[in-house]
C-alpha cells in the first residue's frame, strides 16, 4: 500500500521550533521526489521545500530560507522538515507529496503542488502567542 503519513506537528511560540517528518510506505525514498507544502484557511496551497531523488538537491520557498531545512534518511525512508523560528504567518496544514519519475526539465525548482501524485493526510502547525 501506497502512503504517506505526517507526524510533528504541534502549537508553539512564535520563535520556536518543530520537525515534521514524512514516513513513506510501498515508495522507495531513493527513487522519488518528496516535497513539503502548507496550506492556511482561505489560502492557496503552497510550497514549502522539496528534495530531488536525483542529486539530493533541495529548494526552499523564499520565506522560509534560512529558518526551515529539508532532509531525508533513506535507511528509514522517512523524510524531515527541521522548522525553526517559526512565525505566525507559518501557522497551516502542513503536508508531504511524492512523485516518481520527475526531473526538473528546466524548473527551477520543485515547489509546484500539481506536479505531485501522492500525498499524506497532512498535519496541523500553529504558531500563535
Amino acid at each position: 500500500q501506497v502512503q504517506l503519513v505526517e507526524s510533528g506537528g504541534g502549537s508553539v511560540q512564535p520563535g520556536g521550533s518543530l520537525r515534521l517528518s514524512c514516513a513513506l510506505s510501498g515508495l522507495n525514498l531513493a527513487y522519488v521526489t518528496v516535497g513539503w507544502f502548507r496550506q492556511a484557511p482561505g489560502k492557496d496551497r503552497e510550497g514549502v521545500s522539496c528534495i530531488l531523488s536525483s542529486d539530493v538537491s533541495t529548494y526552499d520557498a523564499e520565506f522560509v530560507k534560512g529558518r526551515f531545512t529539508i532532509s531525508r534518511n533513506i535507511t528509514q525512508n522517512t523524510v524531515y522538515l527541521q522548522m525553526t523560528n517559526l512565525k505566525p504567518d507559518d501557522s497551516a496544514v502542513y503536508y508531504c507529496a511524492a512523485v516518481g519519475s520527475w526531473t526538473l526539465h528546466g524548473r527551477i525548482n520543485c515547489l509546484y503542488p500539481h506536479e505531485f501524485d501522492i500525498w499524506g493526510q497532512g498535519t496541523q502547525v500553529t504558531v500563535s502567542s
